[in-house]
């Protein structure tokens, strides 16, 4: 039986999709195809008629996951700095940290994206650049646009390595407060 074009589109989209919380909650490389297409109720064969291999839908969990990132939608906006330093308390946070599946792709895929291929990392890098240019022109300082990035990534990456919530609060309350001077 033959799917129709729109059956299949939606069959990708829920396949990105599921994949995408899949791949934040327990690994994009450590999940098969058939697991990734079990979670939408199909069988692995059926991956192929979707993409042409794992790291072609690597590359588009990573264009999807980063575009529309809330980081991503706030600097696609022009912020100013109090919008940014808003913005940023939210992501500093212990609901952000305990929610790796809606939150930020970044701390939970970007050991995988670093050994992921050339066009994962090439696609990764340039929605990087595209956050990094907006926060460079909301902070005029391209140097602490990327010093702050890899702050607020940096923080929620340990943070969910840590063991107590009590440990995570005071490692957050200390980004928090960083950024706080640097954007004041």
């Amino acid at each position: 039986m033959r799917y129709s074009t729109e059956h299949k589109l939606q069959t990708r989209e829920k396949l990105i999709a599921s994949s995408g919380a899949l791949a934040k909650r327990g690994g994009f490389a450590s999940t098969g195809v058939a697991d990734l297409m079990k979670a939408i109720g199909l069988t692995g064969g059926a991956f192929y008629n979707h993409f042409p291999c794992k790291d072609d839908l690597f590359s588009e969990i990573v264009r999807r996951e980063l575009s529309n990132s809330p980081l991503a939608r706030l600097a696609a906006r022009g912020a100013e700095r109090q919008r940014l330093a808003r913005c940023l308390e939210q992501y500093l946070s212990l609901a952000h940290l305990h929610n790796a599946e809606e939150g930020c792709p970044l701390p939970p895929l970007a050991v995988e994206i670093a050994r992921a291929d050339q066009t994962v990392r090439q696609e990764a890098e340039h929605w990087l650049v595209v956050l990094h240019a907006a926060w460079s022109e909301t902070l005029d300082d391209p140097e602490l646009a990327w010093a702050l990035i890899s702050q607020c990534v940096g923080a929620v990456v340990v943070g969910r390595m840590l063991a107590s919530e009590t440990v995570q609060s005071e490692l957050l309350q200390a980004s928090r407060s960083l950024v706080a001077k640097v954007l004041a």
